[in-house]
């Protein structure tokens, strides 16, 4: 019978230059209805704001029975691994179908992080091949998620404190706590299968159910020449694994995913000087400081963040403007700490072009189709 995979043509290539072939395209799913008692017990938690912990669980119970029922099919294909795996919310009326997907893989002889354990990745082909040539063994794929609510003004102090220019402080606090618990989560899962990294850290903020989710998904993987105390304090990356060859090569290695949020306020008498200033032509002062002076402090945070795990630098470090309404902002600023190690290498020969070349999308569809989410495609 013909195999039935999701790897491109540079993939399948990069995976047999360390020794895998393809298998077949593996699915694991489980579709879910909230409920009227969730609804309404989720309702009283966004009068705070904060993380909604009902619906924390009913999501991360959701991923994890899909997830498994994946791997479970990965194992009836006697595969060694899955790569390429996506965790996806796919909306059918009242109910939620939660998705993931990936492609098995086979290697004659080879040697997971333990006995008789499917891997799984979600690196595609090309970026599991720069994580083996740095050393790392995939265990498996890992997620963290918070589902969370601003709140009604975010409480009656962050109200108060809005009405005034200058950062809100309640509001960045919750913000910020609610940010790192994705992170804390995906790290204690991946110290609990025996990692001691998680690499390729993708992170998603997405709309759900008049709330908001914040997804980290990446994989816990294991190198034999780490530091033990990352045994216990893995590694968090949010390189993509060629970044990190590239890191790696040049001496240092990621540590870190390190990520600061402020909120800050244009003030009820700011936002009335900003109103009539966007009448007439010229800068609005108003806002440009506002704005200024969030990233700023965004910024700070992830400094003193790297600077108390001992990095020497922050890389790839993106900022996020996000409007909470009310002229209120919020500034998102993530990056990776890294650190010299020089006792971590690469492969002897220089990256493969077929392990950076960006396959092409062949295929277009802007008709919605069936269970998409509001604007098309699965939710990711």
């Amino acid at each position: 019978m013909p195999i039935i995979t999701g790897l491109s043509g540079n993939e399948l290539y990069c995976l047999r230059e360390k020794g895998f072939e393809p298998g077949n395209l593996v699915v694991g799913n489980s579709v879910f209805a909230l409920g009227v008692v969730g609804g309404i017990a989720s309702s009283l938690r966004t009068m705070g704001g904060g993380e909604v912990h009902e619906l924390t669980g009913i999501i991360r119970e959701g991923r994890a029975l899909s997830y498994l029922r994946m791997v479970e099919e990965a194992r009836r294909h006697s595969g060694e691994g899955v790569t390429g795996v996506t965790s996806q919310l796919i909306f059918h009326d009242s109910n939620i179908e939660y998705l993931s997907i990936g492609s098995t893989i086979h290697q004659s002889g080879y040697q997971a992080h333990a006995d008789d354990h499917v891997f799984s990745t979600s690196a595609n082909g090309q970026e599991l091949y720069c994580q083996l040539d740095c050393g790392f063994r995939p265990v498996q794929f890992v997620f963290g998620n918070v589902a969370y609510s601003i709140g009604i003004g975010g409480g009656v102090m962050g109200a108060l404190r809005s009405l005034k220019s200058g950062e809100v402080i309640e509001y960045s606090g919750m913000l910020n706590r609610t940010r790192h618990l994705a992170l804390e989560r995906i790290t204690t899962e991946a110290r609990e299968a025996g990692a001691n990294a998680v690499l390729g850290i993708q992170t998603v903020i997405s709309s759900l159910i008049g709330i908001q989710e914040m997804l980290m998904t990446g994989t816990a993987s294991f190198h034999p020449d780490l530091p033990s105390e990352f045994k216990e304090n893995p590694i968090t990356s949010d390189l993509t694994n060629e970044e990190m060859w590239n890191v790696i090569h040049a001496g240092y290695c990621p540590i870190k995913l390190v990520l600061g949020v402020s909120v800050f306020s244009v003030g009820f008498a700011g936002g009335v000087k900003a109103m009539f200033k966007s009448f007439v032509r010229g800068e609005v002062k108003e806002l440009t400081y506002l704005i200024y002076q969030a990233r700023i402090k965004a910024l700070s945070m992830i400094e003193e963040d790297a600077a108390g795990c001992g990095a020497e630098d922050v890389v790839g470090v993106k900022t996020y403007v996000y409007d909470l309404g009310g002229g209120v902002v919020e500034m998102l600023a993530i990056g990776t700490a890294i650190k010299k190690m020089p006792s971590l290498k690469v492969g002897p020969n220089n990256l493969i072009p077929q392990a950076i070349i960006k396959d092409v999308e062949t295929f277009t569809n802007t008709v919605p189709y069936f269970g998409s989410v509001p604007g098309g495609g699965a939710m990711t």
